[in-house]
């Protein structure tokens, strides 16, 4: 139906609405121009006609229509919190970065595995959690997540150090007795927090995130 809706309000080589799915998550984006406004309530009654047909029911807590071009005005897809800024040119683009809530889900989870590994090596302790920062890491790269990466990182070393701290009997985080540099290279601890920017089929370099 979507594709159809693309096909029928083309014009020349523009595009008027466009859509990602994926499972039973789905956004569907639709010109910001006034001379398409109908095309935002034609998209929605056909959404909700078509989910009848298939029995499945709209989630209406979840389903909502949002303006990009209001101030802070946000949607959120597969764990991304999206909204239009201006970059530095002052140009209108789109700005995608990882949800609170998904922040928020990684660090539980990690100081699930510090509370349950508290008197066990540290390298133990990073074996387990390695895996799941490489794993979040490569899911929101593509993003603008530089800041969640910073935050995530340091909030780790904190972990790691004060675990350390503790097998010795002592307090605080030991910023003097162990460098970063010690940390990832000697420990192993995961330490690849890159961006990587996709444009078309191929991707370019990734930017090192410091």
């Amino acid at each position: 139906m979507l594709e159809r809706a693309k096909d029928r309000t083309r014009t020349g080589g523009r595009t008027h609405i466009e859509y990602a799915r994926y499972a039973d998550d789905i956004v569907v984006l639709v010109d910001g121009r006034a001379e398409w406004d109908w095309l935002v309530r034609a998209a929605y009654r056909r959404l909700v006609e078509e989910t009848v047909k298939l029995d499945v029911t709209m989630n209406e807590e979840k389903t909502r229509v949002v303006d990009l071009a209001r101030h802070g005005a946000t949607f959120t897809f597969l764990g991304f919190e999206f909204r239009r800024v201006r970059n530095k040119r002052g140009k209108w683009m789109p700005l995608y970065m990882p949800r609170m809530k998904a922040r928020t889900k990684l660090l539980g989870k990690l100081r699930e595995v510090f509370r349950h590994h508290e008197s066990q090596p540290v390298r133990l302790v990073i074996d387990r959690i390695n895996p799941i920062l490489r794993g979040w890491a490569n899911y929101f790269r593509i993003g603008h997540a530089s800041r969640c990466f910073h935050y995530v990182r340091y909030w780790v070393e904190q972990k790691v150090r004060r675990h350390m701290m503790r097998a010795k009997g002592r307090g605080g985080f030991g910023w003097k007795r162990w460098s970063r540099k010690w940390l990832y290279r000697m420990l192993g601890l995961f330490a690849d927090y890159r961006i990587r920017y996709y444009y078309g089929p191929a991707a370019r370099p990734a930017r090192q995130v410091t």
